[in-house]
């Protein structure tokens, strides 16, 4: 999936959590989805109606037909989609099977908040694998992303306001589940085996086409989209997964991008095991870094890096086990911390970085209950239950991923990263643990080898990156910008995964550039501080025996 700024949500593969609405709790990022009853005039046209709003007209284009209607469903109301013009694209499930079945994809669209918009509006690629956009309104509209220009959010396949949706619950229970079990136990791989093989077979009973759920498939929704609503250019945001499949757009469909903004940046062309355990070893040295230059920091915590790589070591030997209760419920949850729990927790607990440290030294002086509150609280919340895109994930973990890269070479890329860990934590990549075994279980075809191929060209490019990303490192920046010849690669220090969802100077950075994206204003940059981390009372001595 999120954690003192942007809450994120635990993915049962580990997925890439994407942030949503801010200020969630840590260690869920929720992504608040809903719609708000608008509705426009429907009339039929081939071309656009001259004056006429972005979104108002049914059309078709090729085999995609738009047509206005009502807003995409979402869990709880989004007050980002009052007055949003609504509407469904549909489009063939298999591209590659004329007049077979389609799908419904929902679509919603932010007006500008100008009298007078640009005529090239945004797009935003939601977070995941498998999170809806629309869910993602919020925090755009937020952000200032509708100041001059309409924003277009569009359920990607399989997501949660799409028809037919690939959700599916069990998993969600099991990652719940799950807190209470040994994640390396070969026990609990089975289990989250026979929970992946459960979800793919009531899919495949429904009868989705499980090899459609994919970035060419979903790039394809998306420029059939920007036909049908007789856009002839527009611009991209996308975020964590939605870089990825941003450049897979870039890659196959450019003639109608203007620009495209990048944030929490995943390439296609390295996406896998080994980048997850280098982008984590990039967001950790961050955070202690920072802490080690802030002297009551580095005074309280001496030597965090250390003591952090010694704990994942001691858990994995010995894991521990205590029992805590979740905001909003008096249920004791039992909660099992071994290595490979830490690591993840880890990932996602940059997004509070201030009390990293602190919970660090708690948990090595016998103190878990910090951590193993956030670590469950992600995955216990109500907002981590029914509202992922199981078979969009492994879609395209399964098609796109797995089959370029062995578990050995995913073995290697922790054992760079971490080598003082134990073999069996750096076989499991935080957020990717059991890959290879689920997408055995997944068994679709590997997508065509390009998929895997650097994405070329001279789109404007915004590459945007927190110095604290341990899940996407910010080294992905410059390694985009080798073979995108007009990209501006920027690195917010002291900003987790996602930089949009907590920084204002980010937010700033944006806009500047979809203003003119040759020359983003980075100013603010200047003026960013580390946070100030939470100094706790020293443990009070032995007691001599």
């Amino acid at each position: 999936m999120t954690f003192a700024r942007a809450p994120r949500r635990h993915h049962h593969a580990g997925r890439l959590l994407a942030p949503s609405s801010a200020g969630l709790a840590a260690a869920l990022l929720v992504a608040g989805l809903i719609s708000a009853p608008a509705r426009a005039q429907t009339r039929t046209a081939t071309d656009p109606t001259p004056g006429a709003p972005i979104g108002t007209v049914a059309r078709t284009a090729g085999d995609a037909t738009y047509a206005p209607g009502p807003c995409p469903k979402t869990p709880e109301p989004i007050e980002a989609l009052d007055g949003a013009r609504c509407g469904t694209l549909t489009v063939p499930e298999n591209r590659g099977k004329p007049g077979g079945r389609t799908i419904e994809l929902g679509v919603a669209i932010v007006p500008a908040a100008t009298g007078t918009p640009k005529a090239d509006p945004i797009v935003w690629l939601a977070g995941g694998p498998g999170d809806d956009a629309v869910g993602e309104a919020q925090m755009a509209i937020d952000g200032g992303l509708n100041r001059d220009r309409d924003v277009i959010f569009m359920s990607q396949r399989g997501t949660y306001s799409a028809q037919p949706n690939a959700l599916c619950p069990n998993i969600d229970a099991f990652n719940a589940r799950a807190v209470g079990l040994v994640q390396n136990d070969p026990a609990t791989e089975r289990l989250h085996v026979e929970a992946t093989k459960a979800c793919r077979d009531k899919l495949a009973a429904a009868g989705l086409d499980l090899s459609t759920y994919n970035d060419i498939e979903s790039a394809a929704d998306y420029e059939d989209l920007r036909k049908a609503l007789g856009i002839p250019e527009w611009n991209l945001y996308g975020i964590s997964y939605g870089t990825h499949l941003a450049l897979a757009y870039m890659r196959l469909h450019p003639e109608g991008l203007r620009s495209v903004g990048l944030d929490g940046i995943l390439p296609p062309s390295r996406a896998g095991s080994a980048a997850t355990w280098s982008s984590a070893r990039q967001g950790f040295d961050g955070l202690f870094k920072a802490c080690e230059q802030q002297p009551a920091c580095n005074k309280r915590y001496p030597n965090l890096s250390a003591t952090f790589d010694g704990l994942v070591r001691r858990l994995e030997a010995d894991p521990v086990t205590t029992t805590v209760t979740l905001p909003g419920s008096d249920k004791p949850v039992k909660v099992v911390l071994d290595g490979g729990a830490l690591v993840n927790w880890m990932t996602s607990a940059t997004h509070v970085a201030p009390q990293v440290p602190a919970a660090l030294d708690e948990l090595a002086h016998g103190k878990p209950q910090r951590i193993a509150q956030q670590w469950a609280g992600g995955k216990l919340s109500p907002q981590a239950m029914g509202r992922v895109a199981h078979g969009l994930v492994y879609g395209v973990f399964c098609s796109e991923w797995t089959p370029y890269e062995s578990e050995q070479a995913a073995l290697r890329g922790g054992q760079a990263a971490f080598p003082s860990f134990p073999r069996p934590v750096q076989a499991q990549a935080p957020q990717l643990t059991f890959l290879h075994s689920d997408c055995d279980a997944w068994n679709v075809p590997a997508a065509p080898p390009s998929i895997r191929d650097a994405t070329r060209g001279d789109i404007p490019t915004l590459a945007l990156s927190g110095g604290f990303d341990s899940q996407t490192g910010a080294d992905n920046g410059p390694y985009v910008a080798r073979t995108l010849t007009d990209a501006k690669v920027v690195t917010v220090p002291y900003e987790p995964h996602v930089v949009f969802a907590t920084s204002k100077c980010a937010q700033d950075i944006t806009a500047s550039f979809f203003d003119n994206p040759d020359a983003p204003d980075t100013a603010c940059l200047k003026t960013l501080k580390a946070p100030q981390f939470e100094i706790t009372p020293s443990p009070a001595p032995a007691s001599p025996s």
